[in-house]
């Protein structure tokens, strides 16, 4: 059977791009909630020579998850999984966004390691926003009930994002949470995973001019300060990382966060 190659998320943007890098021999399938961009994704990638299908997905509910797992293992060896689908704080309220950013990434980890094999890998996207939060409002003891109670675990993470006075300020908070949650989860499921030969890691991009990103960008603009180059990434670069990170020749990479933002996180550091 051919490699198969999931994209969530994959219909636009960085995961369309990391699509793009993919090698030819592998069959992509991107998948996301917008059935025209998905098919609009599709030929792109078919114009470039790639066997590519669509399929619908909702990473916020499991048994849509699992459809599209069962749907890519009939495909075939579902060898690479790119989680690049999630919500940005101007596009969901709290509760959303931990639904599709934190919740969904349980359950692509959970479900695709069901029908995954050695040698395979997972890449969970994440965000450098996941290291703009103090210390003292992480609680990985929270974070588990992501798996035991998804219901406690939402509200939880609500009830800190409350502290923050404003919707779109309640919004980042849970938007930070959500993607510090994916880095630790990422790295839960690489060690639990690795004895099947799973290889699982997170990418953590910065602000990256794509549709989401350009929704941020009013907001989020001050990081760009503190970049080396002090611009915005491209979908393109963004696409190049996830794709490497994602190959399987890549295989003593795992357990880690790849910190991909031109060095705004860092830059704090040397820019004043």
């Amino acid at each position: 059977m051919a490699d198969v190659c999931v994209i969530t998320g994959g219909g636009s943007g960085m995961g369309l791009a990391a699509a793009k890098c993919m090698p030819k021999d592998k069959i992509i399938i991107v998948s996301g909630r917008t059935v025209s961009k998905l098919e609009r994704a599709i030929g792109e990638l078919k114009e470039l020579g790639y066997t590519a299908y669509a399929c619908a997905c909702d990473t916020s509910g499991r048994s849509s998850v699992k459809e599209l797992a069962e749907y890519a293992a009939e495909t075939g060896t579902v060898k690479n999984v790119i989680n690049a689908a999630g919500l940005s704080p101007n596009m969901a309220d709290p509760e959303k966004l931990l639904r599709v950013n934190a919740l969904g990434t349980v359950y692509i980890n959970q479900e695709f390691a069901k029908v995954m094999q050695s040698g395979s890998v997972i890449v969970d996207i994440s965000s450098n926003s996941a290291y703009v939060l103090p210390k003292f409002l992480i609680s990985h003891k929270t974070y588990a009930l992501a798996e035991t109670n998804e219901e406690q675990f939402i509200q939880k993470c609500i009830r800190k994002s409350n502290l923050a006075k404003g919707d779109y300020q309640r919004a980042g908070f849970a938007y930070a949470l959500s993607k510090n949650f994916v880095v630790w989860y990422a790295q839960k499921c690489a060690f639990e995973f690795g004895e099947k030969g799973i290889r699982v890691c997170s990418l953590s991009p910065g602000l990256i001019a794509t549709d989401m990103g350009k929704l941020e960008e009013k907001e989020g603009s001050a990081m760009l300060g503190y970049a080396a180059e002090k611009r915005m990434g491209t979908p393109e670069e963004l696409g190049f990382a996830i794709a490497s990170v994602a190959d399987e020749r890549n295989g003593y990479l795992a357990g880690v966060d790849v910190l991909v933002d031109g060095g705004s996180t860092n830059g704090k550091k040397f820019r004043k």
